[in-house]
């Protein structure tokens, strides 16, 4: 004999379904979402470097966590006995990420004003910013250095003195301290002792992705696996709400 089904029952279990699917998409979404915001949040803007003051110069900023503790304490002792020799301030800036549609020359250049939004107070001062994610430097200096820092070498700390250790790999350390010390003589008025020598090394083919192809390749996997979950959860969503149903 076959028992009368438990309407009740079955309207409770339905609801119980209904509920943990709801909770269950709820959460692959929201963690979807979350992972596919990382990058965003990791971004440094100008608004992120707190402003500069008389009892904190700000010498190293390393927000891209990329020196030893030590190497900052050596570097910010060097610029301030260089500060309060000469009357040149230079301030280091590490940077996790630019902020989108962002660049490291503006950066810097928005960040020399808001620390030093006065003209007079430009004049002295040296900004060198460096973005740890693509290894891009940017310098920036008052009009009163010109004579004992021109453009061109300017230009040089930032883009040989500082990249010459990071081309031979990602050596940021050796990188600032090489900076520092050019920077030291030269705003001292002694010779300029010049960019570090690159070694050139014998490249060998191989294999192995580089990491410009890595960065693309998992770019790619995060779009498809956004297009997959935006097709796939409303699909499955549907089906299994009407299977409920049944």
């Amino acid at each position: 004999m076959v028992q009368p089904q438990d309407s009740t029952g079955l309207s409770q279990v339905r609801a119980t379904l209904k509920r943990s699917l709801l909770l269950g998409i709820s959460w692959i979404i929201a963690t979807v979402l979350s992972f596919g915001g990382m990058p965003a949040a990791l971004a440094t803007g100008v608004y992120d470097i707190p402003m500069i003051s008389a009892d904190d110069p700000m010498w190293v900023t390393d927000q891209g966590n990329v020196l030893s503790r030590i190497n900052r304490s050596n570097i910010a002792s060097a610029l301030e006995n260089l500060a309060e020799a000469t009357g040149n301030g230079v301030h280091f800036v590490t940077i996790r990420r630019l902020d989108y549609g962002e660049t490291v020359e503006s950066f810097a250049n928005a960040l020399f004003e808001k620390w030093f939004p006065d003209a007079e107070e430009q004049r002295n001062q040296t900004i060198l910013v460096l973005d740890t994610v693509t290894n891009n430097a940017a310098i920036r200096r008052g009009d009163a250095l010109e004579s004992l820092l021109p453009a061109e070498t300017a230009s040089s700390v930032a883009q040989d003195t500082l990249m010459v250790p990071l081309r031979a790999g990602d050596r940021y350390n050796q990188a600032f301290l090489d900076a520092s010390d050019r920077l030291v003589a030269l705003l001292s008025g002694e010779p300029d002792p010049g960019a570090p020598e690159e070694q050139t090394i014998a490249q060998i083919d191989g294999t192995f992705a580089t990491p410009e192809e890595t960065e693309e390749s998992n770019a790619t996997i995060w779009v498809i696996g956004l297009l997959l979950a935006a097709t796939v959860i409303p699909m499955a969503t549907y089906y299994l709400y009407l299977a409920i149903q049944s």
